[in-house]
């Protein structure tokens, strides 16, 4: 059953706070000066309202996600450190003598309780809504960048996990049969062939086909196999962590993780952001940003990125949607290539193009285009060559690019070129608010480096969008109560 939210406790004991947490304590501050009662609004479908043991306060237990965010501490640490610190307490709510939550609770109610799709627009909106509202909030241009966060998993060789799962294969049938022969088909240099899949696939069918593998036992070991085999085709990556995908950061450096894409004003509080996979290209969220950023913000009015956001496509929904978007022209993002929506994306970072399976080219060349057409004007063509160790293996590899000479796996493009945008390049008033971009890197250090917004804390992409919701609104929450202190101090 739900229960309402209160005032602190009457306690004999209230005065401590007076005594030994004092005004200006960052956390005390906060208490005082935030509303978090929209949290039980949000939350009470979540409840039975008339049914049940009482549950613990729902405004309380955001309260502990909000304080594990903003201390950087696990679930165990942070309850250990509310039992004893009256600081934490008196920011919870609680009385001096009460007793803290179980830790078990904290990861219940993350998993229960906050399962709504869009909680990182409300908690962003809420946050915007409140700075807003004390005139912090004052610029019409929003800065947009992605960030990186790595999996708690390390993503697998596919070599090494096959080989682990069909041990486990080999394993469950010797219990079975110790006299049944099974050959298993992975040598030092088996995912380098053409045919490797199939001769994996034909010792799946040829183990299937024994009578042992109709034991439930073992039928669990050749599904797990077969489930890891089809992981390799599509991502080339096995994890515990099933959402997470190879980002590339630079050309010869990648992560294992999740992307957010973040929407940032001037003032530094967050208005917009997108949890994606990490091999997720950062130019094609902007629509979507720019979408959630004027539910909030309506007056925006001018986006600025790096050269990831000025595709084609982008320039033209920010035309319609009458903003302007202040990012360089980069001759490849602006290329042919991102009007044929066939999934693949520029790397403006490693300067290589990525395919819809997430791999990134292993190099680049250029050659003359073919002038026999009408077009005689026409600019030189760049390639890009990917692995063909990895093509041969992957489900899409006759859907993607196409084969140059038969041997190596390409994909080209023609150079063209946006006017309107480049002629914006050459104009004080880009250059002006181009030079504003790097204070979102600033933001996104922070995530990182004191919210601990660096790691994953669970798997899967839901537990991330949770975490980036609660992180991100701490955030705000955070830069709130710093400009509110340089404003009293004036």
């Amino acid at each position: 059953m739900l229960p309402t939210q209160g005032n602190l406790p009457l306690s004999p004991y209230s005065e401590l706070y007076d005594i030994i947490v004092p005004k200006d304590n960052k956390l005390r501050k906060i208490a005082d000066n935030v509303d978090f009662s929209f949290i039980y609004d949000e939350l009470k479908e979540k409840y039975c309202q008339d049914n049940g043991r009482m549950a613990e306060d729902p405004v309380r237990m955001f309260k502990y996600l909000f304080l594990k965010c903003l201390l950087n501490l696990s679930d165990v640490d942070l309850v250990s450190r509310a039992a004893t610190d009256l600081s934490l307490k008196y920011f919870l709510g609680l009385a001096p003598e009460s007793r803290v939550i179980e830790a078990s609770t904290l990861c219940k109610f993350r998993k229960l309780r906050l399962s709504d799709g869009d909680l990182m627009e409300k908690l962003l909106g809420k946050s915007v809504q409140m700075a807003e509202e004390l005139g912090l909030i004052k610029s019409k241009e929003i800065i947009v960048d992605a960030t990186h966060t790595s999996s708690r998993s390390n993503a697998m060789k596919p070599i090494l996990i096959l080989k682990q799962r069909f041990s486990e294969v080999k394993d469950a049938i010797l219990k079975v049969n110790p006299k049944a022969q099974i050959k298993i088909p992975i040598g030092a240099s088996a995912l380098k062939k053409s045919d490797a899949i199939d001769e994996i696939h034909s010792a799946i069918k040829r183990i299937e086909s024994l009578h042992e593998s109709k034991v439930p036992h073992v039928a669990e070991k050749i599904n797990m196999l077969k489930e890891t085999v089809s992981d390799i085709e599509d991502h080339y990556s096995v994890s515990i962590d099933n959402d997470a995908r190879v980002g590339h950061k630079t050309k010869d450096t990648t992560f294992f993780g999740y992307k957010t894409h973040v929407a940032m004003t001037q003032e530094g509080f967050i208005t917009a952001a997108v949890v994606t996979s990490g091999e997720k290209d950062d130019g094609k969220v902007l629509p979507e940003l720019i979408e959630k950023t004027k539910d909030v913000l309506p007056e925006a009015e001018c986006f600025i990125g790096d050269g990831a956001y000025a595709s084609s496509k982008n320039l033209e929904y920010a035309k319609k949607e009458n903003v302007t978007i202040v990012s360089k022209v980069n001759p490849i993002v602006i290329s042919g290539y991102a009007d044929k929506n066939d999934g693949f994306s520029y790397n403006k970072d490693a300067g290589m193009c990525v395919c819809p399976a997430g791999h990134m080219a292993i190099r680049k060349s250029t050659r003359k285009a073919n002038c026999k057409n009408e077009n005689k004007n026409k600019s030189d063509q760049i390639c890009f060559h990917f692995d063909k160790r990895i093509c041969r293996l992957c489900k899409r590899k006759s859907e993607c690019g196409k084969v140059l000479n038969g041997k190596v796996k390409v994909y080209v493009i023609e150079r063209e070129y946006v006017k309107e945008q480049i002629d914006l390049m050459e104009t004080d008033y880009f250059r002006e608010k181009y030079k504003t971009r790097y204070k979102i890197e600033a933001k996104n250090a922070e995530l990182k480096n004191v919210l601990g917004y660096d790691r994953a804390m669970s798997y899967g992409l839901h537990a991330m969008q949770v975490q980036g919701a609660v992180t991100l609104f701490t955030a705000n929450i955070k830069r709130i109560m710093t400009l509110m202190s340089q404003k009293d101090e004036k």
